[in-house]
Formats: structure tokens, C-alpha cells, sequence
């Protein structure tokens, strides 16, 4: 048991309020809230947190909502994404992926496991907190951020940058199986183009074909994923690159192709960079040979806010050690309430702990219900008793955190 915390009364209030996060998270699965799309459930998150009390409700000029606890001189941050991916084919889906059927103790839906589960969890974690009066000289931010599945992590670019809070750790509630997580893999986008001459498709022996330029490209850039194992890390293991689309343009489908464009989706572990993957590409003899030319993309897209706030889209590396007080503190928190030591582990997909920890350097933890495997696919869920037991451990942070990294 840790000072000051009374796990019987942590966990019970815990299981009374599991009836309300479920028709909570049933209710955010219900409304469609695709990237840019989130208005609706910004707005049934202010809704619960207001119904249970959070000292402050608001919504920041890119659209994200952030609910207080507390106004110690201690600033946490708990941070669950609002946003979705879409349905994709609805044949695939053996339920409605709008229903938050319950079956079997488990809640089916769009947006279940990934992750407003977290989200579900965290406000209630947050209203035990302020229950039982602990967390000591703390103030609690609970985030419902928007854009992450279309650009990782620049939800707190913003907050960070135009000083919405500053918090001196913050936790990610995406899925860990209830596990705790210290840290992903970066990753980055980039578009490879070739430049060819169109003439008419009678004759391409007049012109210069784009896509035929760019196929010892694509052979080249599946040799550099297997020699990537080279560099592999210890913990995040190695970094990978994959061709995610190919497209060309020509004036007609009777034509030579003039040009061509790959999207390379690359992930980055600890060691590599933007500038050493880039280099990586324009140094492929295909690359090299056929004078395509590598470019970073940015990201420039309107949240529902009406607020557009661009960056590159590189997503870096993050990591804290295994003996780093703040994982010490999760790990507590989780045997707390798991009632077992934690499994101390890594995200295989990527966070906005990448801005967070990657960007900004605050020390970055997650603890979420569910399990990532269910992320993005038909059947996406969270188990009833994972938002108990993750609502348990938010409530129990604050304390164990104050403990245990003192100021």
C-alpha cells in the first residue's frame, strides 16, 4: 500500500463508476469524430466532465478540450486522443461499428480501444481523485486532443507552444493491456518523385516513362528495410520503411506517364533521424541513377476549430529509461491497482508522447485499457474491466508521482 493512498477505497469507487464510463464510452463510440471531425464528442466529453465535477472545463483554439482537478503547484497532464480512424470497408466489421455493443464484458466500436477508452477512464479517474481528495499539491489536466490520427502529436505542439499548459509530466492513456509504457519509435513521411517526358502511348519510345524510373526505386527501398536490422535498438528494436502509395500522372491513360511519386512510411528508433533517413533515400543507387528527388512532407490540414497550425511531418523517437523515477512511479501506481508488478514495455505504433517527450523533453508515460492490436481494425474494443482498473490508476498517480519524483 502506498503512503497516504487507500487502494480498497480507490478500487471500489472505481467499480461504482464502471456503469458510467461504459455508457460514457458508448456514448463517444455512437458519434463519428474522424480527424477534424471532433466537435461532437469535444462536446459530450464537456458535457461528463462537467456532470462530475471537474473545477474547469475548456476548449483551446485548435479544438482540443482540457478538464482540471485541483491547483496545486504540481502541474500533471493525462492525455487521451478524441479522434478516430474511419470504418474502411463495413463488410469487414461483424458489428456496427457505431453501436458500443457490449458483449461478454468487452465493448465493441470505432474509437473503443483507440482510444476513447482512455478517455472514459481518465474523467472518472479524475472525479475519484478529487473524491478521496488526494493527488496533494497537484493540479490534473485530463486533454481530449484532436488531429492525432492525422498528425501525431501536433495537438500538443500546440498546447506546449502557445503555453494552453505546461505540465511537468503527462501520461498517454492510448492502449497498453494495462502495462506501462516508456517510450515508441519515431516516424516520419516522405514522397521519392521521378520525372519523366510523356508522348503519346503509340509511340513510348518517344517519350520517358516515370513509373519505369521509379521501379528499381521500389526494389531498392525494400533492400534498405531488411539492412535496417543493422542498426536495430535494444528496446525499440529496429527501424522500418515501406512504400504506402504509388501514383503517377500523365496527360491521358493513352500516354506515357511524365511523373511518379512514392510515400514512404519510415519509422525511426532510437539513433535515427530526419537528416539520416533522408540521406539513406537519396543515397539508393536507383535514386541516385534516375536524379528522383526526396522531400519531407508537411501537414497543413483545418481543425474543426476553423485553425490550421502546420508542421513537418517528422514524429521523433522518445524514451525514458527503465530507471527513470517517472516509470518507477507508474509502475507503482499499476501495482497498485493491478494488485502485481507491472509489464514495463513499448508502443509498437506511435503516440503524441512523440511531441510531448520527442519534441519537448517532458518525461512521458502511458497506462491505457485495451490492447493495440485492436487499434484501427473492425474489431476494435476495450474490456469493461480494463476502464476500472485504468480510472483506479489515474486516480492514484498524482500521489504515487508526488512521492516519488518530489519537486
Amino acid at each position: 500500500m502506498q503512503a497516504g493512498l487507500d487502494r480498497n477505497a480507490i478500487l471500489r469507487l472505481a467499480e461504482r463508476d464502471t456503469p458510467a464510463m461504459v455508457g460514457f464510452l458508448r456514448d463517444m463510440i455512437a458519434i463519428p469524430s474522424e480527424s477534424a471531425e471532433e466537435r461532437q464528442v469535444v462536446e459530450r466529453v464537456m458535457a461528463e466532465m462537467e456532470h462530475v465535477g471537474f473545477d474547469e472545463v475548456r476548449v483551446d483554439g485548435l479544438g482540443n478540450i482540457l478538464g482540471r482537478i485541483g491547483s496545486g503547484s504540481r502541474v500533471l497532464a493525462m492525455d487521451a486522443h478524441l479522434d478516430t480512424v474511419g470504418v474502411g470497408d463495413p463488410s469487414t466489421w461483424s458489428r456496427d461499428p457505431y453501436a458500443g455493443e457490449v458483449r461478454d464484458g468487452v465493448i465493441y466500436g470505432r474509437g473503443a480501444g483507440d482510444q476513447e477508452g482512455g478517455m472514459a477512464a481518465m474523467v472518472y479517474g479524475a472525479r475519484i481523485l478529487k473524491e478521496l481528495g488526494i493527488g496533494g499539491e497537484t493540479t490534473v489536466w485530463i486533454t481530449g486532443t484532436v488531429l492525432e490520427e492525422d498528425c501525431d502529436g501536433l495537438c500538443w505542439q500546440y498546447l506546449l507552444k502557445e503555453k494552453v499548459i505546461e505540465p511537468e509530466v503527462v501520461v498517454i492513456t492510448e492502449p497498453t493491456d494495462l502495462g506501462v509504457c516508456r517510450g515508441q519509435r519515431g516516424r516520419m513521411e516522405m514522397e521519392v518523385r521521378t520525372q519523366g517526358l510523356s508522348a503519346h502511348g503509340s509511340a513510348p519510345e518517344r517519350g520517358v516513362n516515370a513509373v519505369y524510373k521509379m521501379a528499381g526505386i521500389l526494389a531498392d527501398v525494400e533492400k534498405l528495410n531488411e539492412r535496417l536490422v543493422d542498426s536495430a535498438d535494444p528496446f525499440l528494436g529496429k527501424g522500418s520503411v515501406t512504400v504506402s502509395d504509388i501514383r503517377s500522372t500523365s496527360p491521358s491513360l493513352c500516354a506515357v506517364a511524365d511523373s511518379c511519386t512514392i510515400h514512404l512510411d519510415r519509422r525511426l528508433t532510437r539513433g535515427e533521424t530526419l537528416e539520416s533517413a533522408v540521406a539513406e533515400i537519396e543515397a539508393l543507387p536507383s535514386v541516385r541513377s534516375v536524379g528522383a528527388t526526396v522531400t519531407v512532407l508537411d501537414y497543413a490540414r483545418e481543425s474543426w476549430t476553423g485553425l490550421i497550425y502546420p508542421t513537418r511531418k517528422y514524429y521523433p523517437t522518445w524514451v525514458l529509461e527503465q530507471e527513470d523515477p517517472v516509470v518507477a512511479a507508474a509502475a507503482r501506481a499499476a501495482e497498485l491497482v493491478l494488485g502485481r508488478p507491472a509489464r514495463i514495455d513499448k508502443w509498437g505504433f506511435s503516440t503524441n508522447g512523440v511531441a510531448t517527450c520527442g519534441m519537448h523533453g517532458i518525461p512521458t508515460v502511458g497506462f491505457g485499457p485495451s490492447h493495440e492490436k485492436w487499434a484501427h481494425s473492425p474489431e476494435d474494443q476495450c474490456p469493461v474491466d480494463d476502464l476500472t482498473k485504468a480510472a483506479a490508476f489515474y486516480a492514484a498517480f498524482p500521489q504515487i508521482y508526488l512521492e516519488t519524483v518530489p519537486r
